[in-house]
């Protein structure tokens, strides 16, 4: 039974009860029988008229229920751009506005499933693919050694370098897959220690010594005096240092220069690592260069060997949102320039 239905019977049946007792009434009062008419003439036409009206006033209602009832049937075939007008009664304009947003939050959350799925999807493919690559190589350079197909010394021991080169490749993939999952899952906790950023970059660098002597690549570095102690995890921030500095070594060519300076802000440190070298990006993909699985330019990486998963940049960005830090890149005329900031004091959860 429809809810308009419902109201009408119920009116009907109170105006059925006022009249007959009514009309018992005018019986008790022992009233002449012109006036008796009159009164229950009067008597019916008011309870007929009192119907009326109401089955007036109640269409409002019906049609206020019949649009949501036909939004929420839409809604429920993944059309979340329906939206209720607000019309009928105050309780009802409520009720749409409610609806409104909860159709505006479930258009969001599948936005979010949506993208996560996707994100998904290219997880399995790049990590596939980053799998298959090393694997391939590692099987068959082991195949080859194992063969005897090798009698050259300098050869073998070519193939034995390319073998620790992949098994360390695989190696750095699996730990940021494993990083990555702590992270989401937020199994570590949060402990800073305070920490001076240029002793952390200084260790950092010390690792790179080697790789940036054999591409012959200058760093210059500007720090300022007295830097303020900031609260960090150091393990975590080397991570992110390393990260953007192994990026700009990747994209700088042999005898390049790095520039990295480390500032003071008013209530922040900023580290800014500039590689030579201008990426080409969109504003939309300045954004996407830190999300998880992203390659900016599928061409550039393979010349400049670095075709990994697209996780280092979005463990940077991981990091440094935890540390309650922001994290950019800003390609000049001719220099890209990735830098993040970490908050001088540690921010107290209300």
């Amino acid at each position: 039974m429809k809810l308009r239905t419902y109201l009408l019977i119920c009116n009907g049946i109170s105006i059925m009860t006022i009249l007959i007792f009514l009309y018992i009434s005018y019986q008790r009062m022992y009233l002449p029988l012109d006036k008796t008419i009159f009164i229950s003439t009067v008597t019916i036409i008011s309870g007929i008229m009192s119907f009326v009206i109401h089955f007036i006033i109640t269409r409002p209602i019906e049609r206020s229920i019949s649009i949501i009832t036909s939004t929420a049937k839409h809604i429920s075939e993944n059309n979340f751009k329906e939206t209720v007008p607000q019309i009928g009664p105050l309780e009802f304009q409520s009720l749409a506005k409610q609806f409104n947003e909860m159709s505006r939050k479930l258009d969001d959350s599948f936005a979010k499933v949506q993208a996560s799925e996707q994100a998904r999807v290219e997880l399995v493919a790049n990590v596939s693919h980053d799998l298959r690559t090393p694997m391939t190589s590692i099987q068959s350079f082991v195949e080859a050694l194992q063969d005897d197909v090798i009698q050259d010394e300098q050869t073998r021991q070519k193939y034995l370098e390319t073998i620790g080169t992949e098994t360390s490749r695989l190696s750095r993939l699996i730990d940021d897959l494993f990083l990555l999952s702590r992270l989401d899952s937020k199994a570590d906790t949060f402990e800073p220690e305070l920490h001076h950023m240029e002793s952390r970059l200084f260790e950092v660098l010390q690792s790179f010594q080697l790789k940036l002597e054999r591409k012959k690549i200058e760093v210059k570095v500007d720090v300022p005096d007295q830097l303020p102690r900031i609260p960090m995890m150091p393990y975590q921030i080397d991570r992110v240092l390393a990260n953007l500095m192994d990026n700009a070594i990747n994209f700088t060519h042999e005898r390049g220069h790095i520039h990295i300076s480390v500032t003071e802000e008013k209530e922040s440190i900023q580290v800014q690592i500039c590689n030579e070298g201008h990426m080409d990006m969109e504003k939309e993909e300045q954004s996407k260069i830190f999300e998880r699985f992203y390659r900016a330019d599928q061409s550039r990486q393979r010349v400049h060997g670095n075709g990994g998963a697209g996780l280092g940049l979005a463990i940077c960005k991981s990091i440094v949102e935890l540390h309650g830090g922001q994290i950019g890149v800003t390609p000049q005329e001719s220099m890209t320039c990735f830098w993040f900031k970490l908050p001088i004091q540690e921010k107290k959860e209300v």
